[in-house]
């Protein structure tokens, strides 16, 4: 059972951490922090349907960060500012915060292609249906506790 339990939490440590490394060096081209990244593609897939509180849940982070991230994003003109209710605002993308956003879905696709190679599309499928399982459950049981 150890084994197990090493071998799981390795090997998500493992992809959390070269993960984040490659978001970092992406997102510090442009000022931001690596953690930022997915904040941005996230507003990218739900634009104008995504408000800072949604984002936080989505992304299952903390709503002072993502605040954080949303100032940053505009003080840099990547986000357009806020409308007269803040917290309750579609979250809408610049021009340049889109071009900005496909630029780093598009080092996504390519790391993504490069770490899959040799996973088929079946075994792909597999994995990511299992990994949601399990994300589900281990949700589950940290609700219950």
């Amino acid at each position: 059972m150890i084994e197990r339990f090493e071998h799981f939490t390795m090997s998500i440590f493992s992809i959390s951490r070269s993960w984040n490394r490659l978001a970092t060096v992406e997102m510090k081209k442009h000022g931001f922090r690596g953690a930022y990244a997915l904040y941005l593609v996230m507003i990218a897939t739900n634009e104008g349907n995504i408000t800072a509180a949604k984002l936080a849940d989505l992304c299952q982070r903390d709503k002072a960060d993502v605040s954080r991230a949303i100032s940053a994003f505009q003080k840099k003109g990547i986000l357009e500012p806020y409308g007269e209710s803040r917290y309750r605002a579609a979250l809408r993308l610049t021009e340049d915060g889109k071009r900005l956003a496909a630029q780093v879905s598009l080092r996504a696709d390519e790391v993504l292609e490069q770490a899959g190679k040799g996973i088929s599309e079946e075994m792909r499928k597999n994995m990511y249906l299992c990994l949601d399982t399990i994300a589900q459950n281990m949700s589950r049981i940290c609700d219950e506790k």
